[in-house]
């Protein structure tokens, strides 16, 4: 039967969302996701799966699902993983099984990825909500790099011409929300407007993997 036929406007269907925050290097999404931790904002957070040994006080599921490189490979072969890349020499990578039993339970689910990650979960996954997140100006955003003091010079003006590049694919996202200096909880406010936001769409997401 048609969904629409059958959808009561005082008890709406309600459809778990995958949403993906992205955007260029620099610009806070990792700083948004731990904002929304520390909310306990009800919402499943993707542990990303990686080869490399566990570090000290790392903990298997919660920090990273540590799997053996034949175990990645093999989640490779069975096309059980919505990204992966290799990093520094070790597989990280999103497990697909975790994000279906979180879709499966009701429960939205939060993943940060870069611009390249997030255009390859839109490929599998149509109806993910892609956010992507931007500093107010490239001046902004190049003294963010610096003050993180990870970077030379040479390498701070390679990911600013990264930046521009990925400031292109604008239009395969959905959301743009403009993370400013010292502005966090407004940021982050609006990532939660945006979820709560598609919650009251007429047509809803349905997301498959």
């Amino acid at each position: 039967m048609d969904e629409k036929l059958i959808r009561d406007p005082y008890n709406p269907l309600r459809y778990p969302l995958l949403i993906v925050i992205s955007g260029p290097s620099g610009v806070g999404k990792d700083s948004v996701v731990q904002q929304l931790q520390k909310q306990n904002y009800p919402v499943h957070f993707v542990v990303t799966a990686t080869s490399r040994p566990p570090r000290p006080g790392e903990v298997h599921g919660v920090d990273y699902f540590f799997v053996s490189d034949d175990e990645f490979e093999a989640l490779i072969r069975n096309a059980e993983l919505l990204e992966h890349a290799i990093v520094y020499g070790q597989h990280k990578g999103i497990p697909k099984q975790q994000v279906r039993e979180a879709l499966a339970s009701g429960k939205d689910v939060l993943m940060r990825l870069d611009v390249q990650g997030a255009a390859t979960v839109k490929r599998m996954a149509p109806d993910a909500v892609l956010v992507f997140l931007s500093a107010s100006s490239e001046e902004e955003l190049a003294e963010r790099l610096r003050q993180r003091h990870t970077d030379t010079e040479p390498q701070i003006q390679c990911r600013l011409q990264i930046a521009r590049e990925e400031m292109q694919r604008l239009d395969e996202f959905d959301y743009v929300v403009v993370n400013q200096d010292s502005h966090l909880d407004e940021t982050v406010d609006q990532v939660i407007r945006i979820i709560k936001s598609e919650h009251c769409r007429v047509h809803p997401r349905r997301v498959t993997l």
